[in-house]
């Protein structure tokens, strides 16, 4: 209980109340379903005391709420364990057990899962819905990944871009990957990991038709880390699932039906991506002003980051140059010179704030009736 109090007085002091947030949606990330799915907030890349973590696995639970997740992983070291001598524990499933038990009496998912710590290659990789962490404590590097598909696990690949294992920070496949992926022992990779995001590693997994995965690997505290306070927020993997359920999470991860969050950059293929942006703005009134012939749109963002717009509509802007931006949270109006009045319009915007191969942006469209004057 004391913890608890500690922690909390510390979250306080640290992010400020909610009135000083620099979003306008608050703490809690939100970003809307699109069709056919509900759209899931996810971090499956955390640590605690357990490995080499500093926090207990109660607080990933309750930080996890204060964001809004839908799904969290703790995902421990198997191999590395730094703090064995103060916290020894032959059971690898024990962070998992104080985590969920943390979280009996809330709305959030806990997957167990663990993290597979080896040199590289394979380097480390992330194993969720285990059923028994435990049983992966064995010493070859593949057999390893064959041990957790034996249960059903679904593995990505953890910062391929980290410098300790790659002196260059770039992402690359190795023999010892194209043999898990030929044999089906991968099935994703992380594209955002913390603080960073790799090209390199977008390209993998499109190339090898692996999900897309944004982690915060968070190892202290998520608001020290994230500055959450100055209106930052954890990488988040965004899984686009037919039901709010474990099972439909994994359906989902398997199925590639993923977007990562990097700051305020959306990364994903374009069948989630674009739906998921066009669901985020929201056409609020579209009129001419006045009696000129300038539409004035206005456009709420719902989501919980920026989005960043170029003009390809055809038209020029009365307001602005041909880049606009859409900040989280608010209402923008954009002003069109559209030379004649018209009925409806549907526009088109390249999204600088998203990415869906490297260095290449989606274009989205949006469409809207114009109201006619009574």
């Amino acid at each position: 209980m004391r913890r608890n109090v500690i922690f909390l007085f510390f979250m306080l002091s640290v992010s400020g109340s909610s009135q000083d947030h620099s979003h306008a949606l608050g703490r809690k990330l939100k970003f809307p379903d699109i069709l056919g799915y509900k759209t899931l907030k996810c971090d499956f890349h955390q640590h605690t005391v357990f490995s080499d973590g500093s926090v207990w696995p109660d607080i990933r639970v309750q930080e996890a709420l204060m964001d809004g997740l839908d799904a969290i992983s703790l995902t421990e070291h198997l191999e590395y364990q730094p703090h064995k001598d103060d916290i020894p524990h032959p059971d690898r499933n024990r962070s998992y057990d104080i985590a969920i038990k943390e979280a009996e009496t809330h709305d959030l998912i806990i997957v167990r899962g663990s993290e597979i710590t080896r040199k590289m290659p394979p380097g480390h990789n992330n194993a969720i819905f285990l059923s028994d962490a435990n049983k992966l404590l064995v010493d070859d590097s593949i057999q390893v990944f064959r041990e957790a598909k034996k249960q059903g696990a679904f593995i990505f690949w953890n910062h391929p871009n980290w410098t300790p294992q790659r002196k260059d920070g770039m992402a690359t496949l190795t023999d010892v990957h194209r043999l898990l992926i030929r044999e089906k022992l991968l099935d994703g990779i992380e594209v955002v990991n913390d603080q960073t995001y790799s090209d390199e590693a977008l390209q993998i997994a499109l190339d090898n038709n692996l999900t897309i995965m944004g982690t915060s690997d968070i190892h202290k505290l998520i608001d020290w880390d994230f500055k959450v306070a100055a209106g930052g927020h954890r990488p988040l993997t965004l899984v686009f699932a037919k039901e709010r359920t474990a099972e439909s999470i994994k359906d989902a991860l398997m199925s590639r039906r993923t977007v990562a969050v990097y700051k305020d950059l959306l990364i994903g293929r374009n069948e989630f991506l674009i739906p998921l942006i066009e669901s985020s703005l929201k056409i609020m009134s579209a009129k001419y002003i006045g009696k000129y012939n300038v539409l004035g749109l206005e456009i709420e963002n719902v989501s919980s980051t920026d989005i960043t717009l170029q003009n390809q509509t055809g038209f020029t802007l009365h307001n602005n140059n041909d880049i606009i931006l859409l900040k989280s949270g608010e209402k923008t109006t954009v002003e069109i010179k559209t030379i004649e009045r018209k009925p409806d319009v549907s526009l088109k915007f390249i999204v600088l704030s998203a990415v869906n191969a490297p260095n290449k942006h989606p274009l989205i469209t949006l469409t809207t009736k114009v109201e006619q004057p009574k």
